[in-house]
């Protein structure tokens, strides 16, 4: 049914410097769907904090949570659940380093304090927060942030083998079950929509974003991404306020 998919990261690459995404590339989406080429969004993000992109975007699959809750055209098609004797093991060893933990569903997140960090990240977030260090007991979670600018080695290191953590940004790291990431995501919807074989294509700019690279046929990078993505890139296009979407799109005959 579809000629190719293109999976599009949000910040630094569909976003613009202000969180939101331009008339120019919501003009490119409905261009790919009208050559009959999915657009799905694929990000560290959860659904509830993204609502207003598919809204204006019409798009209605994604992997999101960085591969722990992924959705196909409107319905759920897998959704991870981090065990709470994990998040408790989580939350003891963060209350040791003084690091701030944020729980997170596909509907909403709780914080078990708010600091600095926190109340930096969820500014240029544009999210209300709330604090509740026992909202795990009570709520699926499927998808966590720890809060530091420099300890991913000491947290990798103590929960090899049970969660995957990266880094998303200076104040945070990602936090998913063992193993998952926006790859494990990719070939979860792939296979269960029935896309294998279709060629597929991404958008990324950041670490969260090498191995969804690795998974599709053909990466690109953002001008203004981390010096890893580009690295890993087939093709580095202009930066996301200098229409590197377009130009990407139009580089692979996706749209004109």
């Amino acid at each position: 049914m579809y000629k190719g998919v293109v999976f599009f990261d949000l910040d630094g690459t569909l976003f613009d410097d202000d969180k939101n995404v331009s008339q120019q590339n919501i003009d490119a989406i409905q261009e790919l769907k009208r050559n009959q080429i999915l657009p799905i969004i694929s990000t560290g993000r959860n659904i509830f904090e993204i609502n207003y992109v598919l809204d204006s975007t019409k798009i209605n699959s994604i992997v999101s949570a960085n591969g722990s809750y992924v959705q196909y055209e409107g319905k759920k098609l897998d959704a991870e659940v981090i065990p709470q004797n994990v998040i408790e093991d989580l939350l003891e060893f963060a209350h040791r380093q003084r690091d701030v933990v944020a729980f997170y569903n596909h509907e909403e997140l709780a914080l078990t304090a708010n600091n600095d960090l926190t109340d930096e990240n969820y500014r240029i977030l544009r999210l209300h927060t709330k604090v509740d260090p026992k909202w795990y007991l009570t709520h699926d979670v499927n998808f966590m942030c720890v809060f530091n600018y420099d300890k991913d080695k000491r947290y990798q290191d103590k929960f090899a083998g049970e969660l995957s953590l990266v880094r998303n940004n200076p104040r945070c790291m990602d936090t998913m079950n063992w193993g998952v990431s926006k790859q494990t995501g990719i070939q979860t919807l792939m296979k269960r929509a029935g896309l294998q074989g279709v060629p597929s294509y991404a958008f990324g700019d950041q670490l969260n974003d090498l191995q969804m690279f690795a998974e599709v046929d053909h990466p690109i990078a953002m001008g203004n991404g981390h010096d890893k993505a580009k690295a890993a890139a087939e093709f580095v296009t202009d930066t996301n306020m200098d229409g590197g979407i377009v130009k990407g799109l139009r580089h692979y005959g996706l749209i004109k």
